[in-house]
């Protein structure tokens, strides 16, 4: 099948959570994205295989230059395809086209190649702390 990307895409909930349950390990939750996002983000990036949700990353802001990605996941199945990072250059565009200068991200060590070498992100200083 043909994966298509859509910003800012309609999707339910149900198939939101039980991706990123899959992405990111649990059961899948009861978050009402389709609020959350609407109330916090920039925009989504939703990638889609036929009428299945395979892919997703978010664009939270600042409300004004600087944008933030978030949640990048893909599911299991469907990895080492490029969705990864065509969801991330779709939502690159979009940032851009909104105004945003920069585009963050945080990750896992293991992400690492992903973001520097397939995503083209540059590493920074940055800090932390854990609340």
């Amino acid at each position: 099948m043909t994966t298509t990307y859509e910003w800012r895409a309609d999707f339910d909930n149900a198939s939101l959570n039980a991706l990123h349950a899959e992405g990111f390990g649990g059961p899948p939750g009861d978050i009402d994205w389709r609020t959350r996002l609407r109330r916090h983000s920039l925009g989504w990036v939703c990638a889609w295989d036929g009428g299945s949700l395979v892919g997703f990353v978010n664009v939270a802001w600042d409300g004004g230059v600087h944008a933030f990605v978030l949640d990048t996941v893909v599911a299991q199945g469907c990895r080492s395809r490029g969705i990864g990072a065509a969801l991330v250059a779709t939502a690159s565009r979009h940032a851009r086209d909104a105004g945003c200068e920069w585009l963050h991200v945080d990750f896992e060590e293991h992400l690492r190649p992903f973001y520097f070498e397939v995503c083209g992100f540059r590493p920074t200083d940055a800090g932390l702390i854990s609340l």
